[in-house]
């Protein structure tokens, strides 16, 4: 299979708002489903590219359809070390992406939605731009030394959240309440719903990980 930039991964979490995600997936991105994501793209009437997993949540008939339409069909044994989501972002790397994006990873098991949220500090994703959307949620990590931009409309809600105890040397600009240079302690809330003034805003910090959520208005 070719190699693509940009790929688009359904997990098998919850989807609130499935029609809307019509209109946010572009004609030239790889499309993943893993494992049981691939209900989601049946619900959007999308035939994905591939799909990844042990199978677990997807049944023998399903499986044999998507294989005569053409699927790339890649399985794993149930006893394995990493979940369906992180295979799939796994083979993103593998065949050159940049960029995934993730729809369906929150859910309403907590162990597997903490993972998730937290796939995109993996040191072993770390080639990839990883961003988990739900709903008018855009949730990403921003390592040390990134120049992070945040595009949205003024008002959004944006939230830092440190994800180590050495986050430090943060600086924002576009954001109503500014960080020069500043430190956001480990398991503490100062970075929490902070508001885009425009419609852009840029996040830099020096050393350690945040995560970031941006929450549109509309």
């Amino acid at each position: 299979m070719s190699s693509r930039t940009h790929v688009v991964i359904f997990a098998n979490g919850r989807i609130d708002d499935i029609e809307s995600i019509g209109d946010l997936i572009h004609p030239d991105e790889l499309i993943v489903a893993a494992d049981g994501g691939a209900s989601h793209c049946h619900r959007l009437g999308i035939t994905p590219d591939v799909i990844i997993g042990d199978f677990d949540s997807v049944s023998v008939d399903d499986l044999y359809e998507l294989e005569r339409a053409g699927v790339q069909i890649i399985r794993y044994p149930e006893r394995k070390d990493y979940t369906d989501l992180e295979l799939a972002l796994l083979h993103a790397k593998s065949i050159g992406a940049t960029h995934a994006r993730i729809f369906g990873a929150l859910g309403l098991r907590w162990d597997q939605t903490m993972t998730n949220l937290l796939l995109p500090a993996s040191s072993e994703l770390s080639d990839l731009n990883i961003q988990l959307i739900d709903g008018k949620q855009r949730i990403t990590v921003i390592h040390a030394g990134d120049l992070y931009e945040i595009s949205g409309n003024p008002g959004d809600t944006v939230s830092l959240i440190p994800l180590d105890a050495n986050t430090g040397g943060i600086s924002t600009d576009g954001l109503e309440y500014p960080l020069k240079d500043e430190s956001l302690a480990f398991g503490a809330t100062r970075g929490i719903s902070n508001v885009l003034r425009g419609k852009q805003a840029t996040v830099r910090l020096s050393k350690g990980m945040l995560l970031c959520v941006v929450i549109r208005k509309a």
